[in-house]
């Protein structure tokens, strides 16, 4: 099987080598940046063009930034599926609106090809070391197919639904993400107000019903200052958006989406978009005049 992956991003580079590592050998890879092409070619990859890539290849993944990547990549002049044969499988790995996922597998089907949409969820260290959660919406016999393939990225593989679905999936992982780490901060925040260390709170609370993946990753980090991205806020910014468009096509009341949103948009505004989602922490730290686990702003 010839594989081909565009993209390769802070996720998409480690995943592609982990394609290496599980002895799929025929990989071609595509990135607008050279240097991570040139870095997985060294782990054993042959870099391509899109053009080659679909031509060539049995299967085409992408892990690409938003819908209109996806899109233009696959569908726009000169696209990849344009040159793709029928019978061959697009699985996107992208995090993208699940409206976009049934548009593009519509235009797909037309040439006779095929498509899972699979995102995943972990960030960059569970990217590098292979232990993904993938969430994906597709037909279960292409599901069964590709399951193993999936599999060399991720400890976790699940299908949810249709096409679409994985997506969806995506998105709502995105919310409890997002608001858990808006609570955190704020907890963290009353604890240091009232005089209390964050740091035992959070030792006392994590094995509670409050502990969580979110509360042992985050905490840390936001008591530390380290705001280094696993997954940064611009990329949350997009996830929530596509949340709250997809919502407001099928009717679903996201109030606290929209919420977490807007700090994160201030985030952004304030220079810090390439920062973790965890800085949501500073937020509250500005309002507060304090600076969590640490010494009060001056």
């Amino acid at each position: 099987m010839k594989i081909g992956l565009i993209g390769l991003g802070i996720m998409g580079c480690p995943m592609a080598k982990n394609i290496l590592k599980a002895g799929y050998r025929d990989l071609l890879v595509s990135d607008l940046n050279r240097a991570k092409v040139d870095e997985v070619v060294a782990a054993g990859a042959v870099g391509a063009s899109n053009e080659e890539i679909g031509r060539s290849c049995d299967v085409v993944m992408t892990m690409l930034p938003n819908s209109p990547h996806v899109k233009s990549v696959m569908l726009g002049e000169n696209g990849v599926a344009s040159y793709m044969r029928p019978g061959t499988v697009f699985i996107d790995m992208s995090s993208i609106n699940p409206v976009a996922s049934r548009e593009i597998a519509e235009h797909l089907a037309a040439k006779g090809i095929r498509m899972l949409d699979a995102p995943v969820s972990g960030g960059e260290p569970k990217a590098v070391d292979g232990t993904l959660s993938f969430m994906v919406g597709g037909d279960q016999d292409l599901f069964d197919e590709y399951k193993p393939l999936l599999e060399t990225m991720g400890s976790s593989v699940v299908r949810c639904g249709g096409i679409g679905a994985g997506n969806t999936t995506k998105l709502a992982n995105q919310i409890i993400v997002a608001c858990n780490i808006q609570a955190l901060a704020e907890a963290l925040t009353l604890a240091q107000k009232a005089g209390v260390d964050p740091r035992l709170v959070f030792e006392a609370i994590k094995g509670g019903l409050a502990g969580s993946t979110v509360m042992n990753a985050k905490a840390p980090m936001m008591i530390d200052g380290n705001d280094k991205p696993g997954f940064m806020i611009d990329l949350h910014i997009k996830d929530l958006s596509n949340v709250l468009d997809c919502a407001h096509t099928v009717g679903a009341p996201v109030p606290m989406t929209a919420g977490v949103n807007e700090i994160l948009q201030w985030l952004h505004a304030q220079g810090g978009g390439k920062k973790d989602h965890s800085a949501i922490a500073q937020y509250y730290e500005s309002l507060a005049g304090i600076r969590i686990g640490r010494e009060d702003i001056e």
